[in-house]
């Protein structure tokens, strides 16, 4: 499944239109916040991260509305990624830059 991801000026990137682009990065589990264990991979030396699926996306990602099915429970390191920081605006250019090649 392919998704459209389209170039959006900085100050309109809001979670709800993104189109998610930090949902495809690897997301270390660095501490317990009772993310589902079928939502955990565990590599060959013991450290977990959120899985992805075959698309490179976060499995737990709605791949509908784009939105994270266990927010609540969430890593620790989602919870810290910031609609609109800095980080949030490098990651959504180097998406941008990699689709557009």
């Amino acid at each position: 499944m392919t998704i459209k991801v389209k170039i959006l000026p900085v100050a309109e990137v809001l979670c709800s239109n993104c189109q998610a682009c930090c949902c495809s990065s690897e997301v270390m589990i660095v501490s317990d916040t009772g993310v589902p264990s079928r939502h955990i991979d565990v590599d060959e030396y013991g450290s977990e991260s959120m899985l992805r699926l075959d698309d490179g996306w976060c499995s737990a990602l709605d791949r509908d509305t784009l939105m994270c099915t266990i927010y609540e429970y969430r890593p620790w390191i989602c919870r810290e990624f910031e609609m609109g920081s800095y980080e949030c605006i490098n990651e959504r250019t180097e998406k941008m830059s990699y689709l557009s090649t």
